[in-house]
Formats: structure tokens, C-alpha cells, sequence
């Protein structure tokens, strides 16, 4: 019998310590370290093998199979491979439920086989969940056990296309003494899954909670062990979703799914350039168009600002959809290159339509909103700006000014404020070139035709 050892991990990050501590040295989270039981000590010297030149072996079995759900498609390069592992990790209530349902709905209907594995709902919750989505395809399977062993026999005699185990917290190895959720059951149970879906060709999805206090065993756990992390995130006030791909193993990761939660589930965005400016005001101070980019997607957002007199005392600056520390950062900027001076006001910016910008190229159309803000003037209606500043003020360049002019010509926007150094813009666009942010500024009088 293998000998043991205890040693302790977070259940939050994943990072193992030799004693038990408050906090973790990993991801400074409290009370989320736990015991676990681990195998030591040298086992029995297996047999070597013999190897293959890798030349031998055939690259051509990891072919995405489309799942029918276009923006899934799109993030994951063109759909599942065959023995593949995918974790789709998010907090509990933001719709992973419903977007793996739709997901099965949609391989089963072609006449694959598709098993749902339900830990967390009676199969009669999810067959009217799922009549609310449509008609229910008969390949469409149901597996109402949260035994690891059960399940990985399952999937040796069904032998699935698709095999959905929501979620992987209520499972539990019988020969475990833990309970459910905690880092040794995790663990243990996607070791074994991963190796029933390796074994018999199943496309496995893996459903994994995230909460923001870590009080549940985290997808970090599982991310060295499956092939794809998904990540399904949105704010619980809008109704937009967003899909990403932070691992995966088959493609790229820097593409996005975007959707859209309706009473019948969720529907695919198309249009997020359309979307995020359905209900934009026009002639409005404080707003400013930025053409961001969100993977390869280039995604026209409104930042909105606003400023309300704070008093003798330093500027108070809040954001909500960008980086608070960003926000400031351009502010400075904006005060000590730009001349525009927010000493004595309250400036809040906020990336509209429940939009995030994590990037900087919408720094420039950020500095400017705020700019429109403290001097109450309107920009016209068919100007966007995009550009990153430096700490000196200047203007940088930023990836794939072209495609972002596009999108903004696209639906409608005749002018635009571009780095020194931007190439041109498409035909019937106007360009206002800056080299600094005083430059921006300096120019601005051109473009709403009176002083700024």
C-alpha cells in the first residue's frame, strides 16, 4: 500500500503550503486553505516503453467539430475536439447552465449523442428548462448521479459525442473521505474524467462555480489538467454576457463570444458595435465613441464622464467598465500634459451599455470624454478617438487601427482622432492626427467648430 502524506492546499489558487496557514502566500485569500491526503513515498519501477519519433503520430484527429452555436464556435477556433476537456468557470447564476443546454440541444440535434450529467438539478428541472429553449432532440441523454465511478463507466458504454457534467463541486470519489466541493474530491474527480474522455473520444465540458470570496473549490484547481478554460462573465444588472478562452490548447485565446440573456435563453449578439450605441445621446457632453478591441473583435463603446464641483480639495475620480487606476492615471495625464485641470471636481467615467475596456487604446477617447466633461462642451456625433497615452502625453499607436476605423465607418462615423503615426483610415473617413494630447486638444476646435 502507497504510503501518504498531508499537506495543504488553497482552494482558491491552487498553491500548496507544508502547514496549514490563515492566509494564503499565493493569492492572499482568507481561510481557503484545506488538508489534503496525497500519495508519497517511491512506488513500484514501472516498465519502460517504447517511443515514436512524433512525425509518426497524426495532428490531423485534433479537428475542431462545430457545436452549431456560432459565438461558442467562434471562441473556441471552431468548435470541440473529440477527447478533448473544456472547463467553463463563472459564478453561480450567470448562465453557464443555460449556455451548456444550448450547447447540447445543439449537438444532439444533429444526431450525436449527448450526455448530461446533473449534479445540482432533478432531470425534470432541466427537461422544462430546456422545453423553454426548444424542441428537446432524443439524442439528448440525462445521467442523474454525482458518483465519479458511475459516471466514468457511463461514459465507457455510451461512448457520447459530448458529455456535459454540471457541475464538477457535487461530485464525489466513494473512496474519499471528503466531502463534495473540497480540493481532494475536485481533484481526484477530474483526474479520473479526464482520463475517461481521453480513453473513449468524448468531447467532455466540465462546469466549474467561481465566487468571489473563493469559498468554493475554484476552476484554478483544474486548469494544468484540462485542455480549455472558458470563461463566462457579465454583470447581473445587464443582460450582456461575455465568453472567453483564458487556455486552450487547440487555438487561440483571443477571440469573444458575446450574448445576450432573454426569457428563452441566451441569443447571439452579432452586432456588439450596434448594441453597446442603441441608446446613445447625441450631442451630449462627456461622451466620447472608442473603437476597442476585444480579442480580434474591434467593438465600438460610448465612454461617458461626468464632472460636479468637489470643493477646495483634489480631484475624486471613480470608474465603472475601465480600470480605476487607469482612470486616474489618464486624468493626471489630462491635468499635467493637456492643461485641463479636474483640481476641485468629482469625475466619474463609465464605459457604457454594461461594456468593459481593459485595454489602452481607448485612453485617448477617455482623456477626451472627461475633457467635454469639465468644459460642458459636446463633440459631434460622428467623431470616435482612439490611441494609448504615455506619462509624457503622448499619443501611441495601438494593434489594428484599421479594422477599428472600419467597424467605425462602418456605422457611421466620419471623423476620427489617431495617433501621429496611424495609417490611413478608410476612404471617406476624416483623420485628426495628434502627437500628444495638447495636440487633441489643440485640434479639437477643427472638429466642433468653435474653441474648445
Amino acid at each position: 500500500m502507497a504510503k501518504q502524506r498531508r499537506t495543504f492546499v488553497c482552494r482558491s489558487c491552487g498553491a500548496e503550503t507544508p502547514a496549514w496557514t490563515g492566509q494564503c502566500n499565493g493569492c492572499d485569500g482568507w481561510a481557503t486553505i484545506e488538508e489534503v491526503v496525497v500519495a508519497a513515498g517511491r512506488g513500484k519501477p514501472a516498465a519502460a516503453r517504447a517511443v515514436q519519433s512524433l512525425d509518426s503520430y497524426d495532428g490531423s484527429t485534433s479537428v475542431p467539430n462545430p457545436v452549431g452555436l456560432a459565438e461558442v464556435d467562434r471562441v473556441l477556433g471552431g468548435g470541440l475536439v473529440a477527447g478533448s476537456v473544456t472547463l467553463l468557470s463563472g459564478e453561480p447564476g450567470i448562465g453557464k447552465s443555460t449556455l451548456t443546454l444550448q450547447l447540447a440541444t445543439s449537438v444532439a440535434s444533429t444526431g450525436a449523442g449527448v450526455m448530461l450529467v446533473t449534479g445540482e438539478e432533478a432531470p425534470s428541472q432541466v427537461a422544462a428548462r430546456a422545453a423553454r429553449l426548444g424542441p428537446i432532440p432524443a439524442s439528448l441523454m440525462v445521467l442523474d448521479d454525482t458518483a465519479v465511478e458511475t459516471i466514468v463507466s457511463t461514459l465507457a458504454a455510451e461512448r457520447p459525442a459530448v458529455a456535459i457534467i454540471d457541475s464538477i463541486q457535487t461530485l464525489r470519489v466513494g473512496e474519499l473521505d471528503a466531502s463534495p466541493g473540497s480540493v481532494s474530491q475536485v481533484r481526484e474527480a477530474a483526474a479520473r474524467l479526464v482520463g475517461a474522455a481521453k480513453t473513449n473520444g468524448v468531447s467532455l465540458v466540465l462546469i466549474g462555480h467561481v465566487t468571489k470570496d473563493g469559498a468554493l473549490a475554484g476552476p484554478r484547481l483544474l486548469e494544468h489538467v484540462v485542455d480549455t478554460v472558458l470563461s463566462f462573465s457579465g454583470d447581473r444588472h445587464h443582460d450582456l454576457r461575455f465568453l472567453r478562452a483564458v487556455k486552450h490548447r487547440f487555438g487561440p485565446t483571443t477571440d469573444v463570444g458575446l450574448f445576450e440573456m432573454t426569457g428563452l435563453g441566451l441569443e447571439a449578439v452579432s452586432d456588439p458595435s450596434g448594441r453597446f450605441l442603441a441608446d446613445r445621446r447625441l450631442d451630449t457632453a462627456g461622451s466620447m465613441v472608442v473603437p476597442a478591441l476585444d480579442g480580434h473583435r474591434p467593438v465600438l463603446v460610448e465612454v461617458q464622464a461626468l464632472a460636479s464641483p468637489h470643493g477646495d480639495r483634489p480631484a475624486a475620480i471613480a470608474a465603472e467598465g475601465l480600470s480605476a487606476s487607469r482612470a486616474k492615471l489618464i486624468c493626471a495625464v489630462l491635468e499635467q500634459r493637456g492643461g485641463v485641470s479636474t483640481y476641485g471636481q468629482q469625475v466619474f467615467v463609465s464605459a457604457a451599455g454594461g461594456a468593459s475596456i481593459v485595454e489602452p487604446g481607448a485612453d485617448l477617447g477617455v482623456a477626451l470624454a472627461v475633457a467635454s466633461a469639465i468644459a460642458d462642451r459636446p463633440f459631434p456625433s460622428e467623431l470616435v478617438a482612439c490611441g494609448e497615452l504615455g506619462l509624457s502625453g503622448e499619443v501611441r499607436s495601438v494593434p489594428q487601427l484599421e479594422r477599428r476605423l472600419g467597424e467605425a465607418f462602418r456605422l457611421g462615423f466620419r471623423t476620427a482622432i489617431v495617433p501621429n503615426s496611424a495609417g490611413d483610415g478608410p476612404t471617406g473617413m476624416r483623420l485628426i492626427r495628434a502627437g500628444t494630447i495638447s495636440d487633441a486638444l489643440a485640434q479639437l476646435p477643427a472638429a466642433v467648430g468653435a474653441p474648445f
